[in-house]
């Protein structure tokens, strides 16, 4: 067994124009204060982050991690969630993504795919520079919009929208493992890889490509009410990173796991700051630390209600509290009467 490291924040949720919120320097000095030890870093913000610099030069990166240990915490990763989603946009998603990008391919569905492989070849060169060995981001999605089968599914659709996403993909997998960084999809709806079957659907077209691994974030799964801490022991030598986040799914007589275009505030299944949904978090961390994983346990604040500065200092104290140092002696070893193998073989009577 093996102990967690954190706990980490991902960032994306708090960087802005606002003070403390707004440079490297402040948002890590903020976040040590909060109690956390690590940050995972949004690789697009350009106010806390310079991605091109951080490819090319591992100078820049040493600066970059000495300043956050200066002020108290650990880079544990990038992220290239943005990024990875326009990997793989279908049609019907064009206008709305178009927003991640750069506004020089705006419009160009072809220029904006290529600027996303870029970028996300660009984040593993970059966790490389910076020591890291994993990396998150999102798959994309070509068949999302025929997740529910009506009308019927054309046959071989799906299958198609698969072998396309691993194309897609295969060569930035192996880029991956040229740098030795693992590639961790979060396991997310809205993208073609959104649960346990799909990923193993992917990771068939890519041939089990060892690169190819998973970021495990309960709160998805309760909202799909699929059974998340068996997820836990089917994965578990491919998870390689931890979102810890809170979801709770109150189905009522007018709604349920669709939601009925509600806002999130309205909604059966809904997001919720760390202790306050569904999410068993006890038995969450003993599986990962009975299963071996030793990365870190990285918050990502996203909640309805609460105000993120509140979510974020309360969830460094929760996971904290709920982190194992894992026992290196057995509890009743006090009872132990000694072994060898001639004391082992009386016992059964082998020698008789």
């Amino acid at each position: 067994m093996k102990t967690i490291k954190g706990p980490g924040l991902f960032l994306a949720q708090f960087a802005s124009d606002e003070a403390p919120f707004n440079s490297w320097d402040a948002i890590t000095k903020w976040a040590a204060d909060c109690g956390y030890a690590g940050v995972q870093v949004p690789s697009w913000d350009a106010r806390l982050f310079d991605l091109n610099q951080a490819a090319e030069s591992v100078d820049y990166c040493d600066t970059f991690k000495g300043q956050a240990a200066e002020n108290g915490v650990e880079v544990t990763d990038l992220s290239t969630h943005l990024q990875g989603q326009l990997v793989a946009v279908h049609p019907a998603y064009d206008t709305a993504f178009d927003g991640f990008a750069d506004p020089s391919v705006h419009g160009d569905p072809k220029a904006r795919q290529e600027w996303a492989v870029d970028q996300v070849k660009m984040a593993i060169t970059a966790s490389r520079n910076l020591g890291v060995d994993q990396h998150v981001t999102f798959s994309g999605a070509l068949a999302w919009p025929y997740v529910y089968p009506w009308p019927q599914r054309p046959a071989g659709l799906v299958e198609a929208a698969f072998d396309e996403l691993a194309k897609r993909w295969r060569p930035i997998l192996d880029h991956a493992e040229d740098q030795g960084v693992d590639v961790c999809y979060e396991i997310h709806p809205g993208e073609d890889l959104h649960d346990g079957v799909t990923f193993e659907m992917f990771l068939d077209r890519v041939n089990q490509h060892p690169r190819a691994n998973m970021l495990y974030d309960p709160s998805h799964y309760v909202l799909q009410c699929l059974d998340y801490l068996a997820n836990i022991d089917i994965y578990k030598d491919r998870i390689k990173m931890f979102h810890v986040k809170d979801a709770e799914f109150n189905p009522t007589g007018r709604q349920g796991v669709y939601g009925g275009y509600q806002p999130w505030v309205d909604r059966a299944g809904r997001f919720r700051s760390l202790g306050d949904g569904q999410v068993d978090f006890g038995a969450v961390f003993s599986k990962m630390a009975a299963n071996d994983f030793d990365g870190w346990a990285v918050v990502e604040w996203e909640c309805a209600i609460k105000h993120p500065e509140d979510g974020a200092r309360e969830g460094a104290a929760f996971v904290r509290d709920h982190i194992i140092n894992v026992t290196d002696k057995a509890f009743d070893d006090f009872a132990s009467g000694g072994a060898d193998d001639a004391a082992n073989r009386a016992m059964l009577g082998l020698d008789r």
